[in-house]
């Protein structure tokens, strides 16, 4: 179940049908959670650099769809933080839609 780098473009293994598999074990990588819960991780705070590796985005574009109200988050001050759960949800929304 390891990432294998071939050129520009990542290759996953063929039992990933579900990106949320890859999703989940990417931002756990990145914030360095893996040992804590399911429970624990959902209710994580990201930050916008967090938000913006896990969905491969410039910073620029986690800002304005912050700002839009397109995907969720909350100002903490001139903070934007995000909840684990409420990305996630929103990617597979958003993937649903799109099939």
């Amino acid at each position: 179940m390891t990432e294998k780098w071939s050129g520009s473009q990542l290759k996953f293994p063929s039992g990933y049908a579900d990106t949320s598999l890859v999703m989940n074990s990417d931002v756990s990588a990145e914030t360095g959670t893996q040992s804590e819960t399911d429970a624990t991780r959902d209710g994580e705070i990201l930050t916008v650099m967090e938000v913006a590796r896990f969905l491969r985005v410039p910073k620029s574009t986690v800002y304005k769809l912050a700002r839009g109200g397109e995907l969720p988050a909350s100002k903490i001050g001139k903070h934007w933080r995000f909840l684990r759960r409420d990305i996630h949800e929103w990617m597979h929304s958003r993937s649903k839609q799109a099939a």
